[in-house]
C-alpha cells in the first residue's frame, strides 16, 4: 500500500516537474524572434515621437477633432453591437433553428474578410443607388455615406462579430441548472435572462465589448470607403494617421501614440477582466 503511494507520488511529482521546468530549446529561439518582431515596431515608435513638441501636437484642433470623433463613434458603436449582438448571441448558443450553422459562419465573415470590402458592400446596401439606400433617399431624404452616421455603421459592420463571439462563448460556458431552478420557482423567460442569465455572462459581455471598443476605435478600411475622409466629420484618428503621413510624418507618429496608449489601457482592463473571471 506505501509502495503504490510513494510510486504514485513520486509520478506526479516527475509530472510537475516535467510541466514546471525549462522549455525546449529549439522553441526559445523563435518565440524570442517572434516577441522582438512585435515589440521592436512599438518601440521604434516611441524611440523617434518628437517629444518636445507632443504636448502642443496633440493639442491640435485637428488632431483633438480626430480623437473625439473616434471616440464618441466607438461608444455609439459598441453600444449598438450590444443592443443587436447579444440577443444575437443567445439565439446562436441557445435556441436551435434552420440554418443556424450557416448564421453563426456569416456573423463570423467580417472578421476575415478585408474591411475595405466591407465598406464596398455597406456602399452597394445603403449609397444613394444601394439595395436599401435607394429608398431611405427617396422616402425619408436620408443619405447615409459620407456622413458621422457612416463611420458608426462602419464601426458596427467590423466590430459586432467580436461581441458576438465573446458572448456566445460566455453563454455556452454557463451553468443552465440556475436557469432551470429559476424558471421551476416561476420566472419568466425575460426575468430568468435579466436576473440569472445576463449577470452569469458579464465577464463575457465586458471583455467583448471592449474588444469591440478597441476594434471599432482602429478601424480603417470600411470608413475611409463608406464614410471618406472628411476633417470633422468621418476623419477618425486611423484615417488622420493615415493623412499625415503623407505630408508630416511627426504628426502621424503622435496620432500613432495616442492611438497606443488607448490600445494598452484597453489591454489593462481586458486583462483584469480576465483575471478576475
Amino acid at each position: 500500500m506505501n509502495r503504490s503511494g510513494s510510486r504514485s507520488g513520486s509520478a506526479t511529482h516527475g509530472v510537475m516537474r516535467v510541466g514546471s521546468g525549462r522549455p525546449p530549446w529549439p522553441l526559445i529561439l523563435p518565440a524570442l524572434v517572434g516577441v522582438a518582431f512585435l515589440v521592436l515596431p512599438l518601440v521604434g515608435l516611441v524611440v523617434r515621437a518628437p517629444w518636445p513638441d507632443m504636448g502642443r501636437r496633440i493639442t491640435e484642433p485637428e488632431v483633438l477633432a480626430a480623437l473625439w470623433l473616434s471616440l464618441s463613434t466607438a461608444t455609439v458603436s459598441t453600444v449598438l453591437c450590444l443592443v443587436f449582438g447579444v440577443p444575437l448571441a443567445w439565439l446562436l448558443a441557445r435556441t436551435e433553428f434552420p440554418g443556424r450553422r450557416f448564421v453563426r459562419a456569416l456573423v463570423t465573415v467580417p472578421l476575415v474578410i478585408p474591411p475595405v470590402v466591407g465598406g464596398v458592400a455597406l456602399l452597394l446596401v445603403l449609397g444613394r443607388n444601394g439595395l436599401v439606400g435607394r429608398y431611405l433617399d427617396a422616402w425619408f431624404g436620408l443619405t447615409i455615406p459620407f456622413t458621422s452616421l457612416a463611420v458608426v455603421l462602419a464601426q458596427v459592420f467590423v466590430a459586432m462579430p467580436f461581441l458576438v463571439i465573446s458572448v456566445e462563448g460566455a453563454l455556452r460556458g454557463a451553468d443552465r441548472r440556475y436557469e432551470e431552478a429559476a424558471a421551476t420557482l416561476g420566472a419568466g423567460r425575460v426575468t430568468v435572462f435579466a436576473r440569472v442569465t445576463l449577470p452569469m455572462v458579464l465577464p463575457g459581455v465586458g471583455a467583448g465589448a471592449i474588444l469591440c471598443w478597441a476594434r471599432a476605435l482602429g478601424e480603417f478600411g470600411a470608413t475611409i470607403t463608406f464614410a471618406g475622409n472628411f476633417p470633422g466629420t468621418t476623419q477618425t484618428m486611423p484615417l488622420a494617421v493615415y493623412m499625415a503621413l503623407q505630408s508630416d510624418p511627426e504628426a502621424a507618429i503622435v496620432l500613432s501614440l495616442v492611438l497606443l496608449l488607448v490600445s494598452l489601457a484597453v489591454l489593462a482592463t481586458l486583462r483584469e477582466k480576465w483575471v478576475n473571471a
